[in-house]
C-alpha cells in the first residue's frame, strides 16, 4: 500500500507541475497575494509576456 501512495503521490505532483499549478503557487508566494481570478490573469498574461517577448530564434 506504501508504494500505491508513493506512485499516486508523485503523479498527482507531475500533473501540477504540467498543469501550472505549482508555478502559480509559486507566484502567489513571490508577489504575496491570496488566489483569486485576477491573480490568475496576471499570472498567465506574466507566462504568455514572457514566450512571445523572447522569441526564439531559427
Amino acid at each position: 500500500m506504501s508504494r500505491l501512495r508513493r506512485w499516486a503521490h508523485l503523479l498527482l505532483a507531475l500533473l501540477r507541475e504540467l498543469a501550472d499549478e505549482n508555478a502559480y503557487r509559486r507566484h502567489l508566494a513571490i508577489h504575496n497575494e491570496q488566489p483569486s481570478p485576477e491573480a490568475w490573469r496576471r499570472f498567465c498574461d506574466e507566462r504568455l509576456g514572457a514566450r512571445f517577448v523572447r522569441p526564439k530564434c531559427c
